[in-house]
């Protein structure tokens, strides 16, 4: 069986996670989804590859394997509806695009729900916990960093074209105040890209369940819209508008590595 994760430890306060860049999809599995559910059409392609120079930082990365048709990472252990009107669950059925992702339309049954949970989303979180509570017991506090991408048009999930640079801190309840306001002033150093703060994309489930400032654990995610760095139709890297946005991501990095919270 492939590793659920692929984990690099860092020397800093802060770490970055990659939940859904992962495609791969046991046999079992795989023999049971349509055909164009086996491209996995709503990877967030690349990320990793767009972040894979930040261990050069000394930052961790926590980067998951499997794709998200196996088990959305992103979603909490119930299940439970994270926005309000159309979205994806735990273990998808249906596609972005509202597509069933199965050959059948049997429903997959509670029981399989709770292995997969057990067997791919578990571990994962099990390590994303450990590791905050190991970064923050050595410097005193622990970031985290969610990286996620979607196509910039997703109509069942939004209205019109999103944003270049989508900032989630739960409305502000999963950070520091002066580390959003860092977060966003790296972000908006070149014009070229749009962004917007708790817009469409507020954080999911791991920035609103580890994203715990008053105690000493601040969680930001950054979802881009794939047309930035890469050709949504063909799915292909775009090595010019990767290197731009790079330049950008940099820039954030290095503005959440500098920070330190006022009681430090």
């Amino acid at each position: 069986m492939k590793s659920v994760y692929t984990f690099q430890p860092g020397k800093t306060p802060l770490l970055l996670s990659v939940p859904h860049a992962g495609t791969a999809i046991p046999p079992d599995i795989d023999q049971r989804l349509s055909s164009d559910a086996r491209k996995c059409p709503d990877t967030d392609w690349y990320v990793g590859e767009l972040y894979d120079w930040v261990t050069e930082f000394g930052v961790g990365t926590l980067v998951a394997n499997y794709s998200r048709y196996v088990i959305d990472l992103n979603r909490p252990p119930d299940d439970a509806a994270l926005y309000s009107g159309s979205g994806t669950g735990l273990v998808p059925e249906f596609s972005f695009a509202g597509e069933s992702l199965y050959l059948t339309s049997e429903a997959i049954s509670p029981d399989e729900t709770e292995q997969r949970r057990l067997q791919y989303w578990q571990p994962y979180h099990d390590r994303l916990q450990s590791e905050l509570r190991a970064i923050k017991q050595k410097h005193g506090f622990a970031i985290l960093l969610d990286a996620h991408s979607i196509r910039s048009e997703v109509p069942l999930l939004f209205d019109g074209t999103l944003p270049d640079l989508n900032l989630g801190s739960h409305r502000g309840a999963s950070a520091d105040t002066s580390l959003i306001s860092a977060s966003m002033s790296a972000l908006s150093i070149d014009p070229a890209y749009s962004l917007v703060l708790d817009g469409r994309f507020q954080g999911g489930y791991i920035t609103r369940h580890y994203g715990q400032p008053d105690r000493g654990i601040h969680a930001l995610q950054l979802e881009m819209a794939q047309s930035a760095y890469m050709c949504e139709q063909q799915a292909a890297f775009d090595v010019a508008r990767s290197t731009d946005i790079q330049a950008v991501l940099r820039g954030l990095i290095r503005s959440l590595l500098k920070w330190v919270p006022a009681d430090a």
